[in-house]
């Protein structure tokens, strides 16, 4: 540690972000360009090079946060970009996308805000890419195996990296007209933008990585036919299954999932189509839903111009402290956090009917109703206890044009016939049965990520296709020295 008394004498600073009235007005992310590399040193010096660091347990792929802090205070660029990609193939994803629960691992989290290790690890990254010292690696020989990689989110994308850098043949096969998965068509680019994805995608492309898009295997391809042509199959196509809302009115018009509206809103930014058809602007929007994906449609709304946007979670307000006796140290604390899109609408009062970060919590829909042409127009709702029961005698309406689902997903989508087509077995969940070694009840047939853990955080989805690569490797040739960080059920989700 370059100064054993950073933790004492430098108190946390984050990342600043831009001031609320300008980033509403554009797509760019929401953080000051630049503003980041003069104060990261000093923050990485606050790490106290624990004895036993538990932010390695908290994090999925085991990243060697005390060593990177150390390289990064001693501003040893090159050295942390190395020990940072040990781990990670895509750290600038996960700096900018995981809610890092390493952080709440952090020794110093015990009784002081914990060393930023989010921002850390996005500066290195980006640094990296400035400096050159993320290339492409490509392998010193081939080993006459090929693999085909079902869907190009953080799993399939990890996955491909790692086996392609082992010297198999590697393609990804992708059902959208452009890789990246839910990071390209899900996630705003105010919280990621496309460039950070497009210079992963070039450099797998200059690795060796082939890339097969508007291919639905199942439907384009048959999953048999596919399964023959490759020695070994991974599927890694993520759990979009979304939930639905069982009231009255769900079937009017101004209805949608969160994951019809996003993609369309990205397509915009991406040149497809010059306005949205699901368009927030000058409507009245209820988002039901309190996650991530919810803030996600919270701050799309703003940038649309909506008249209005308020988000729905049934769950009670959380405290803004740690509850020791349900989230003991070092869990991932459930406490109020205010991200990028409630400070926007609070900020610009786009919930009258909400609270000043434009949420309702413990907050149950009841029906929705509409005009006389079928369109949606008041969302009722009711607040609840903690088992979901009504506290009140009556409910409230909100208007609502266009009402957002985002509840959610249960399992990997099978309506292009994948799981069918190869006799996957499920679990009760809905998600695909595996062994400790990510095989299916399909021979030479694996499954990682969502599709097969349930929904996750993307640290978990990387950290599962760097382990199912290790194990394809090794059910290829008989042995891997790819590193496995995890295995399917080592440990619990930590968020």
């Amino acid at each position: 540690m370059a100064d054993p008394k950073g933790f004492m004498t430098t108190p946390r600073q984050d990342w600043p972000r831009r001031p609320v009235g300008e980033r509403v007005r554009d797509w760019d992310e929401v953080y000051v360009p630049g503003a980041l590399l003069p104060i990261i040193s000093k923050q990485a010096d606050r790490c106290m090079d624990c004895g036993i660091p538990f932010c390695h347990e908290a994090c999925p792929l085991g990243n060697l946060i005390p060593e990177w802090n150390d390289l990064v205070s001693r501003e040893d660029w090159r050295t942390a970009a190395d020990r940072l990609h040990a781990t990670n193939n895509f750290p600038e994803f996960t700096g900018r996308l995981c809610p890092a629960p390493c952080e709440s691992g952090c020794v110093l989290a015990i009784n002081q805000p914990a060393v930023t290790i989010k921002n850390v690890e996005v500066a290195v990254a980006d640094r990296a890419w400035e400096l050159g010292f993320a290339p492409p690696r490509p392998p010193e020989r081939l080993s006459g195996r090929t693999v085909a990689v079902i869907g190009s989110g953080p799993t399939g994308l990890a996955a491909a990296q790692q086996l392609t850098r082992a010297g198999h043949t590697v393609a990804v096969y992708e059902k959208d007209d452009r890789i990246g998965g839910l990071m390209r068509y899900g996630i705003p680019a105010f919280k990621m933008e496309k460039h950070h994805l497009e210079r992963r995608i070039e450099q797998m492309r200059a690795e060796g990585t082939k890339f097969r898009t508007s291919t639905a295997v199942g439907r384009d391809i048959g999953a048999a036919e596919l399964r023959a042509r490759y020695d070994a199959v991974v599927i890694a196509t993520g759990a979009t299954r979304w939930r639905e809302l069982d009231v009255p009115g769900r079937e009017l018009a101004g209805v949608h999932q969160a994951m019809e509206y996003l993609p369309l809103a990205n397509r915009v930014g991406e040149g497809d189509l010059e306005v949205s058809p699901l368009s927030a602007a000058g409507k009245h929007v209820v988002i039901v839903g309190g996650g991530d994906t919810g803030a996600d449609c919270l701050g799309t709304a703003v940038r649309e111009g909506a008249a209005s946007v308020t988000q729905l979670d049934i769950y009670a307000q959380p405290g803004t402290e740690r509850d020791e006796d349900t989230d003991p140290w070092p869990t991932y604390p459930k406490i109020y956090r205010l991200s990028a899109a409630h400070e926007e609408a609070g900020e610009l009062a786009t919930a009258p009917a909400a609270d000043a970060d434009a949420r309702l919590f413990a907050a149950s829909t009841l029906r929705l109703t509409g005009d006389a042409d079928g369109h949606v127009r008041h969302l009722h709702l009711v607040e609840v206890d903690a088992l979901r029961r009504p506290v009140a005698d009556r409910g409230r309406a909100l208007p609502a044009d266009l009402v957002l689902l985002a509840l959610g997903f249960s399992g990997p989508d099978q309506g292009d016939g994948l799981v069918e087509q190869l006799g996957l077995e499920l679990d009760p969940r809905g998600t695909i049965t595996r062994d400790t070694d990510f095989a299916t009840n399909a021979p030479g047939v694996f499954a990682a990520g969502d599709a097969a853990r349930g929904q996750s955080l993307i640290v978990w989805a990387i950290a599962e296709g760097r382990a199912v690569a290790a194990a394809v490797d090794r059910h290829l040739t008989g042995s891997s020295r790819l590193p496995a960080p995890i295995g399917p059920y080592d440990r619990p989700m930590t968020v």
